[in-house]
């Protein structure tokens, strides 16, 4: 079974701000640095991507794979974002969300869960640094995009 990592920041933004720039996943290789190519496949009845297809080079995992997203949002921009994997050569799982809640101040706090998986035998100790390399990175860049 696939070990998960999970962390979270909080972002000085309105969490309907934090959610667009989550939303526009084509948009992710401008920010973050692990995701060469993002295309939306399809998009479900309210605009929101529904499948879309990834590029990532995260040091030892190196893929492309399409996602399947389930959009569970308020008008307010709270609530959760989560993906599961479809395809992919290379990984086995890339399961994840992003919960966002505002906070009393008028910023988000921003959890994101991550569960990754490969098909080739790699020490768990790498599978788990590539996974935290990933969140932090992604939480990261995501605070530093809402801040701007």
């Amino acid at each position: 079974m696939a070990d998960s990592t999970r962390s979270s920041i909080v972002v000085d933004a309105a969490a309907g701000d934090v959610l667009d720039i989550i939303a526009d996943l084509e948009a992710y290789p401008e920010w973050i640095t692990e995701f060469t190519a993002v295309e939306i496949l399809t998009e479900d009845g309210d605009g929101w991507p529904d499948q879309a297809q990834f590029t990532l080079d995260a040091g030892p995992i190196k893929d492309t794979y399409t996602l399947k997203y389930l959009w569970d949002v308020e008008e307010d921009g709270q609530g959760e974002v989560s993906w599961s994997l479809i395809e992919a050569s290379v990984l086995k799982a890339m399961d994840g969300s992003y919960t966002l809640t505002s906070t009393p101040d008028g910023g988000t706090e921003v959890v994101y869960d991550l569960t990754v998986d490969i098909k080739v035998p790699m020490l768990g100790m790498l599978k788990r640094k590539a996974e935290k390399v990933i969140v932090d990175s992604a939480l990261r860049d995501l605070k530093k995009r809402a801040e701007v």
